[in-house]
């Protein structure tokens, strides 16, 4: 079972100063993450880059996880 579920806010705690490492998510959770990246309603400008720097650290840990939305990071994946 998931650490986190898609419905559990993913971002950094900022009263403690914590966040969820890359290896507690889930495909369910890195969805709910680019699915809030996709659709770019933020309240401040830093919340995108937050959640561009979670994905991105999601992505070094499981690449398999962030395939289908490594559009959002803007990177070069290796293709083999």
């Amino acid at each position: 079972m998931s650490a986190l579920s898609p419905s559990v806010d993913i971002s950094v705690d900022r009263s403690i100063g914590l966040a969820p490492t890359p290896e507690h998510f889930s495909a369910a959770d890195v969805a709910a993450l680019a699915e809030r990246l996709e659709r770019n309603e933020y309240k401040t400008v830093f919340e995108p880059l937050e959640d561009w720097h979670t994905l991105r650290a999601v992505a070094f840990h499981s690449p398999e996880l962030v395939t289908p939305y490594r559009h959002l990071l803007e990177l070069e994946i290796d293709e083999d």
